[in-house]
């Protein structure tokens, strides 16, 4: 299935997102979400509490001024009013949390990855061959077909699953979040077959800066730090009765994978494309879904 997305309002034009429109399009998704979490009143004040002990460990460890507490509160005011909280926090503490569930789980399926502030619900249903929706000028990057299975820790084929995949385009933006691409770009639902297994063509993303003209940017230059993220694949894995994944796949030898500034790279992560002689990179990948332990 070929799907191709047109976008004549800006075409030819090349639109740089803000870090502001970009943070408060992460923030609105999020807050229209309203999530909420069974969290005692007891387990509640055992976090506060270590929380805040922290914070006055690195203060005294520190010997914290009060102009640097200034400039801390000034910050965590322009992280919010950028609506960058998602981003900063997916970034910097979204790989502790996921890998604390993987672990508590006792999970040994295929491992993940944050999810990070970009993904959106409901896109298209594609079947288990397909081609991603794309505008024809992302057909001038090099071609990456992605296919594997999906099974049971066992190795036992589920068919019917879906496969979300999502993710930037050439220049390192997103459908969505940056001005001027079509809505669905670079983004879809695949269904497996009756043995679980896809074969996707989409194209082969590129390293990207994370919003950095913001608070996160200021952040990071505050240390040195860089901004950049190695090229990868997000992905969303889920049946009726076993353990959704959400993860990322990254590229052997791809710039900034040691150094990605969300530190979220894990060696069973890392593909190796190859070319197939018709100007395609090739991949082979499956996801092993745990039985679901939380229902």
């Amino acid at each position: 299935m070929t799907q191709t997305l047109d976008n004549t309002q800006n075409a030819g034009q090349a639109v740089d997102p803000t870090a502001h429109d970009s943070g408060n399009k992460a923030t609105d998704k999020f807050k229209a979400e309203r999530v909420t979490a069974d969290t005692s009143q007891e387990r509640a004040s055992a976090i506060y509490k270590d929380l805040l002990a922290a914070i006055a460990k690195v203060a005294h460890d520190h010997q914290v001024t009060y102009d640097e507490y200034r400039v801390l509160k000034q910050w965590m005011i322009d992280v919010g009013e950028y609506g960058e909280w998602p981003l900063w926090l997916d970034v910097f503490v979204e790989h502790e949390i996921e890998e604390i569930h993987y672990n508590r789980l006792n999970y040994t399926g295929t491992k993940g990855s944050i999810e990070g502030p970009y993904y959106v619900e409901n896109a298209p249903e594609l079947p288990a061959v397909c081609e991603m929706p794309m505008r024809d000028q992302d057909r001038e990057a090099t071609s990456l077909i992605f296919k594997g299975q999906v099974t049971d820790i066992d190795g036992n084929g589920l068919g019917g699953a879906k496969v979300e995949l999502w993710h930037a385009d050439e220049e390192g933006y997103y459908s969505q979040f940056a001005p001027g691409i079509p809505e669905w770009n670079l983004r879809g639902t695949i269904v497996t077959d009756e043995e679980g297994r896809y074969e996707i063509t989409t194209l082969q993303p590129a390293p990207y800066q994370i919003p950095a003209d913001g608070p996160t940017g200021w952040f990071i230059d505050s240390y040195g730090g860089h901004p950049w993220r190695p090229a990868h694949l997000h992905l969303r894995v889920t049946h009726p009765g076993h353990r959704s994944i959400t993860t990322q796949l990254y590229f052997r030898g791809g710039e900034w994978v040691e150094t990605d500034v969300a530190t979220a790279v894990k060696p069973e992560l890392i593909l190796d494309p190859q070319p197939d002689g018709n100007g395609n990179n090739v991949v082979e990948y499956g996801f092993a879904l745990d039985a679901d332990k939380e229902n």
